[in-house]
């Protein structure tokens, strides 16, 4: 089956970031990669991020300083995995 990865910059989005990755995690294709790129946030995002992890084993952490948001989506592409790729930034939700 094939998989799509999913990758979320998160910079400074704790209290928009739940809303985010739940619209994406109940999504009904179910073979996603989902990858939280925090960007050195200085809010409880990370928190955020980890607490999301603990409810879902699809979801992985990847945690730098801040280089901005395109930085962070190339960061996430290096470990994607999927057979696609998509972006949804940390504030939005689908």
């Amino acid at each position: 089956m094939e998989k799509i990865s999913v990758i979320i910059p998160v910079y400074n989005i704790g209290p928009y970031l739940e809303r985010c990755v739940k619209s994406v995690t109940s999504q009904s294709f179910r073979n996603l990669q989902i990858i939280l790129v925090n960007d050195g946030s200085t809010d409880n995002s990370l928190q955020v991020c980890e607490r999301l992890k603990k409810q879902d084993d699809r979801i992985t952490i990847v945690s730098r300083g801040n280089q901005g948001s395109g930085y962070a989506r190339n960061a996430g592409l290096t470990i994607a995995t999927g057979d696609y790729v998509t972006f949804v930034d940390g504030d939005d939700y689908l």
